[in-house]
């Protein structure tokens, strides 16, 4: 329910206000954190305790509460001290451990909620009525996926929550073993400041995460969403935003749903089109430039220069009409003169393509 660490930190925390040590045990009286060393005995005390009728007690020094949260016993707390106003301290020290306890099981309740949503295992009007209840209303969202790979995202995680504001308005889960997904309300966000603010805070969880966790993370998202019946929808946005860019934009970090651009394309083509059009443009076999490392770089960067060759040969730090002949020869290899912005474009189109039908093979 709540860590052993928060609840220590709850301890320390009333030890300092009120000057005395004291123990927290389970509902059925096993120690759990201190803020001293116990005597042995009190924690066979605390057992019994627990099984008694009694809300107080009193045994030596130390004095015995009672935490009961929504109607069930969940702690018992002891108190190192007889002093006069003990029964009011440890009222008080009571109060602070169940607000913190229904704090976390609010937080459990609504992260579950959201799980349950972004799978899409909700009814509408059952979406709507638990909604309600956790007092969460309809905004302009945008759904966050941070691809952490196979590895453990418990430090991922923590790091998105630190860059969220959990408390009210945004939501951090986990739908398997290696995402994160953040559900963040944008509703205070400008308008026409929208598309900007979303990329820079993606770049944000990049950096973060990477600097912080040493964890190279990719981060797809959707696009802005107002309702909470479109959660399930614009997760898949996200999620299809990164698998298009780990085919055809390999060097991004974060990567749009509003801007896949031509990937969205090709990545919903049916493999029997694909085979179907690469036949067309390279026949039977495809080309041994396809593999050719040098090749491909070359025609990467004429592409990026818009197929300007004087510009292309400056960067490659080539003679123009070396060059030339580098482009011959391709035109050779693969029939297509990518000098021609027609048989470029064909041959840009080939190559994702063919990303797309490696990557549907994987």
């Amino acid at each position: 329910m709540v860590t052993n660490q928060k609840l220590s930190n709850a301890l320390w925390e009333i030890k300092d206000i009120a000057d005395l040590d004291c123990a927290l045990f389970d509902k059925r009286g096993r120690f759990l954190v201190s803020t001293k060393e116990l005597e042995s005995p009190l924690e066979s005390v605390a057992e019994e305790f627990a099984l008694s009728l009694a809300s107080e007690q009193q045994y030596n020094d130390t004095r015995f509460f009672k935490i009961f949260v929504e109607g069930e016993l969940e702690y018992v707390l002891a108190l190192c001290s007889s002093r006069d106003d003990i029964s009011l301290l440890g009222k008080m020290a009571c109060c602070q451990i169940r607000n913190l306890v229904l704090g976390s099981l609010e937080l459990m309740d609504r992260n579950h909620f959201m799980q349950n949503v972004l799978l899409g295992n909700m009814l509408t009007v059952d979406l709507y009525s638990k909604a309600k209840k956790l007092h969460i209303e309809e905004a302009k969202r945008a759904i966050f996926v941070i691809d952490t790979g196979k590895k453990n995202n418990e430090d991922a995680m923590e790091l998105v929550r630190n860059l969220s504001n959990i408390r009210t308005k945004d939501f951090v889960t986990s739908v398997d073993e290696h995402s994160v997904v953040l559900v963040k309300d944008v509703s205070e966000i400008a308008e026409d400041d929208l598309e900007e603010s979303l990329e820079e805070f993606a770049h944000l969880l990049v950096d973060n995460i990477q600097m912080e966790a040493m964890i190279r993370v990719r981060v797809g998202y959707s696009n802005v969403l107002t309702s909470l019946v479109k959660i399930p929808d614009s997760y898949q946005e996200a999620k299809m935003a990164l698998e298009v860019a780990r085919v055809f934009y390999a060097e991004r970090d974060t990567i749009s749903y509003g801007k896949l651009g031509i990937g969205r394309l090709i990545y919903q083509l049916p493999m029997t089109l694909c085979e179907m059009f690469i036949k067309e443009v390279f026949g039977n076999e495809l080309p041994e430039v396809l593999e050719d490392e040098e090749a491909m770089s070359t025609i990467s960067k004429f592409f990026e220069n818009n197929l300007n060759i004087s510009e292309t040969a400056r960067q490659l730090y080539v003679h123009r009409n070396t060059l030339v002949y580098r482009l011959e020869r391709i035109e050779k290899s693969v029939g297509l003169d990518i000098r021609k912005f027609d048989d470029a474009m064909t041959f840009r189109i080939a190559v994702m393509v063919l990303a797309h039908m490696k990557g549907q093979k994987k």
